[in-house]
């Protein structure tokens, strides 16, 4: 999947055409974008936990490139938000109503 990472603008109308409303489009691409981030989240925690030191060493803490290289790869990824609007545009994200709340699954 190719995500764009710059900001660019989307028509209101695509994005209200799969629920009829643009608000309830808004909300299952807020509830994946949540997923999304707490998804990258742990994945970068559970990373960067390999690198923990009980060392105060400072001049240790700096000289890690790995941890540095892992970072900056993080920080390029595309934004939650883009990843799940692409992701609803392409018709990748299922929903549905139940008892007033928008539930989605993503397939």
């Amino acid at each position: 999947m190719a995500v764009q990472s710059s900001v660019i603008t989307r028509d209101l109308d695509k994005i209200a055409e799969q629920t009829g409303n643009v608000y309830e489009s808004v909300v299952v691409i807020s509830k994946r974008a949540r997923q999304i981030a707490v998804n990258i989240k742990e994945e970068l925690n559970n990373k960067l936990a390999e690198f923990a030191t009980t060392v105060d060493n400072l001049e240790e803490v700096f000289e890690n490139r790995e941890q540095i290289e892992i970072s900056k790869f993080y920080e390029r990824l595309p934004k939650p938000t883009t990843t799940a609007t692409e992701e609803f545009l392409e018709g990748k994200l299922s929903h549905r109503m139940r008892s007033g709340d928008v539930d989605e699954k993503h397939d």
